[in-house]
């Protein structure tokens, strides 16, 4: 079992940045499908971002060139900066180890957008 816990939301102005986090509570160095989803009010929750293995990143289009997900695995932390925010933008965010026996999800940080 792990246990995510995602870090870093709040509120920002249009145009500005945050870089969110997600602590694992043990060693996920060998998790190869990291991803990044967020859930908007009244809406799905819905694919942002995917790692997989050290370097494969992807990109849902709505975000792509604004976001970047990176991993330190010396901490054990996924990461997503998000630059140029936009209010639309504005959801909660989630991150998701996945694997052949397992999916873990944190419990989301809240990302607000707003002048």
């Amino acid at each position: 079992q792990v246990q995510l816990v995602e870090s870093g939301g709040g509120l920002v102005q249009p145009g500005g940045s945050l870089r969110l986090s997600c602590a694992a509570s043990r060693s996920i160095r060998r998790v190869a499908v990291r991803r990044w989803y967020r859930q908007a009010p009244g809406k799905e929750r819905e694919w942002v971002a995917t790692l997989m293995n050290r370097s494969d990143t992807s990109y849902a289009n709505s975000v792509k060139g604004r976001f970047s997900i990176t991993r330190d695995d010396a901490k054990d932390v996924l990461y997503l900066q998000m630059n140029s925010l936009k209010p639309e933008d504005t959801a909660v965010y989630y991150c998701n180890i996945y694997g052949l026996n397992f999916d873990y999800w944190g419990q989301g940080t809240q990302v607000t957008v707003s002048s």
